[in-house]
């Protein structure tokens, strides 16, 4: 351990277990709906459903179909500051390794 490794900042992207705790703690978020820029437009690829942590892969589930599934450690996430949702980015599985940026909104719950 260096010297350096002391500043290094306790919430960074790039750190494997960072990356591995944001995914358990987005899981199971109920989804309103999912978008996708394509050409300088946003474009809604889905509508309701839900994210989940299974066998260490994180997996958008919406309108009856996977959207977006990406190993938990290549995951980067981070919340809208509204906190009504989260913008994900990473190697998607699901359509051949290309890497993609979604934003899923969340269902929102008055508590």
């Amino acid at each position: 351990m260096g010297i350096l490794d002391i500043f290094k900042k306790k919430n960074d992207p790039s750190n494997k277990k960072y990356r591995l705790e944001m995914a358990q703690r987005i899981a199971g978020q109920a989804i309103k709906y999912v978008t996708e820029r394509r050409d300088n437009v946003e474009e809604v690829i889905g509508k309701g459903g839900c994210m989940s942590l299974h066998n260490g892969e994180f997996i958008v589930f919406s309108s009856s179909d996977t959207v977006f599934r990406c190993k938990a450690e290549e995951l980067e996430a981070w919340e809208l500051l509204s906190k009504d949702g989260v913008v994900l980015t990473g190697p998607d599985i699901e359509h051949g390794g290309a890497v993609r940026t979604i934003i899923a909104f969340y269902v929102y719950y008055r508590k």
